[in-house]
């Protein structure tokens, strides 16, 4: 394949790739602000870690394996195809066709990768091993995020037009719902089961300590999500203008009906409501971004919205300290856009279905595309699930997982990184840690 550059699309793309990596500092400030105060650096430490071992990772042999020629009958790419990024022709570029270079590509879906990994830590917040962490990072994404992009991505994967649901139709997931969203939400979960509890869990207070800072976070984690999804068509074209007016419409009507079903459980509409409705219809609609028209955005929205809302509460029902509701939001949501799909997809109105694909339901196409989806997404929850449980309890088995109690109960960001986020922390040093 002869390739022709597009300037037009190569900055549009870097534009994109810009866009989501601002979203892993965002989710720093929107978890940062979530947790109580003498934890909020190391909270936000594990969002900006996350960027620089997955981004070191993604270009010795992340993308490599995500993208590479398939060597495992659609479960893997060669991961030493492109080692370093070398041997890469603009001709292999996964964006190709758009006449985008291959580095850029590259550069895009490192952006993904990153957040994925970032977005897992809300799970966890409070109790973890910042050592630990780091290492984790650089395993899931090697074990589990590469196979999984290899899967839905790669043109060749288990999950792809080729891959286990061909007799059926082509599952679509235009931005990441099951790659990112049930994939990092349901691994997320596992490693809340591994850890365990928060001190205090259902019994003391754990607000968010600044509000202020979740909703700087969600603003700049929807301004990012242009780019994720938008980005997604890899050209500047009308479906990246569908994906990015169905990105603000779902997340508009999500953040109205949280807070509506706020109000009517609680009695109250609040700020911290809005941010996470904010998320919530981002995480939904991703998938969907270029699937569904007006009508199908706002209905995935709407149903966002409600159920996030509901599914919050989940964890004090079932006991797992799920500390910032990664899996209430982020496995509900992206079950929501993911199955949703099977009911609104449709390739009218500036719409794009993928080769291979249905309409919904509603749209003519009867049960096959809500069939496909469900089977996507049920092959991603299961093997995250699993394989993240494991690489959870072998590192708990050899170096911890998790800090000790003290310094827990004191505060994991003087414990850990010497310092605190606020001076009125700081100043409840004992003499003896002054004079350490």
């Amino acid at each position: 394949m002869k390739f022709a550059l597009d300037s037009g699309n190569t900055a549009w793309m870097l534009t994109a790739s810009a866009l989501v990596l601002l979203m892993t500092p965002g989710l720093a400030f929107f978890y940062g602000g979530m947790v109580r105060g003498k934890s909020v650096l190391n909270m936000m430490m594990m969002s900006f870690s996350a960027m620089g071992v997955v981004g070191l990772v993604w270009v010795l042999w992340g993308y490599s394996g995500a993208f590479g020629p398939d060597v495992g009958g659609g479960v893997l790419g060669n991961p030493g195809k492109f080692f370093g990024l070398n041997g890469m022709t603009d001709a292999q570029s996964l964006m190709a066709a758009a006449g985008v270079p291959a580095l850029v590509g590259v550069a895009f879906q490192a952006t993904f990768a990153i957040i994925t990994v970032a977005l897992i830590s809300g799970a966890i917040a409070d109790r973890t091993k910042f050592s630990t962490w780091l290492i984790f990072t650089g395993i899931w994404v090697t074990l589990v995020y590469m196979p999984v992009a290899h899967w839905v991505w790669s043109g060749v994967g288990l999950l792809g037009p080729t891959g286990i649901t061909k007799s059926l139709s082509t599952p679509i997931d235009f931005a990441g719902g099951t790659v990112v969203h049930i994939n990092a939400g349901i691994a997320g979960l596992a490693l809340a089961l591994v850890i365990g509890r928060r001190k205090g869990f259902a019994r003391d207070p754990m607000r968010p300590h600044n509000l202020p800072f979740v909703m700087l976070g969600a603003a700049l984690l929807w301004f990012g999500w242009f780019g994720f999804n938008a980005g997604s068509e890899f050209a500047a074209d009308g479906v990246a203008g569908r994906a990015w007016l169905n990105t603000m419409v779902a997340t508009c009507v999500a953040m109205l009906t949280w807070l509506l079903t706020e109000k009517l459980r609680d009695g109250k509409a609040t700020s911290l409501g809005a941010a996470s409705g904010v998320v919530a219809g981002l995480v939904a609609i991703t998938p969907a971004a270029a699937a569904v028209d007006t009508f199908g955005a706002i209905a995935l929205g709407a149903a966002a919205g409600v159920l996030c809302a509901l599914a919050i509460g989940l964890k004090y029902k079932y006991g797992y300290d799920d500390s910032l509701d990664v899996v209430g939001v982020h496995v509900v949501g992206g079950l929501t856009g993911t199955l949703l799909i099977g009911l609104f997809a449709t390739n009218k109105n500036s719409a794009f279905l993928p080769t291979g694909a249905h309409a919904g339901l509603f749209y003519g196409g009867g049960f096959t595309q809500l069939g496909t989806q469900t089977i996507a997404a049920l092959v991603v929850l299961v093997y995250s699930f699993v394989m993240t449980l494991l690489i959870g309890a072998i590192l708990k088995a050899t170096i911890g997982f998790r800090v000790g109690e003290e310094d827990e109960v004191s505060g994991i960001d003087l414990a850990t990184h010497g310092e605190t986020a606020y001076e009125a922390l700081g100043a409840r040093m004992t003499t003896a840690e002054v004079k350490a």
